[in-house]
């Protein structure tokens, strides 16, 4: 119980620390910010807020400005039934990809998703 006490407080600070230390978000032009947030819409994050490798891919999300809905699977009991089922285990951080054909894809692993990503919007 101290140790789980112990590890939410520190997680909570990182994220603190995180927020304040944030870089500025990247700039486009109106236009492709536009189609940065329609193409956002078949994505989603499922995270804990307080996670390390949570933090670092919303970070990069901040960083690319790409908004994509977050789903604290802690909190929210749908997100964590949504991950689990469909996604096929309780694993954060998870991207949900809604593919242009409409199938999903779960993507695990902060490092692989920062690297789909970097690719999908780091150049518009």
């Amino acid at each position: 119980m101290i140790l789980k006490a112990f590890r939410n407080g520190l997680g909570n600070l990182i994220a603190c620390v995180e927020t304040l230390t944030r870089p500025a978000k990247k700039q486009r032009s109106a236009e492709d910010q536009a189609r940065v947030d329609q193409e956002a819409q078949s994505l989603a994050l499922y995270q804990f807020h307080a996670c390390p490798f949570c933090i670092k891919v919303r970070r990069t999300l901040h960083v690319l400005n790409v908004p994509v809905p977050l789903k604290d699977v802690q909190k929210d009991k749908v997100a964590e039934l949504e991950l689990t089922q469909k996604g096929g285990k309780r694993q954060v951080p998870c991207l949900r990809i809604i593919e242009t054909d409409g199938t999903e894809r779960w993507l695990y692993e902060s490092k692989a998703i920062i690297d789909y990503l970097e690719t999908r919007f780091g150049d518009i």
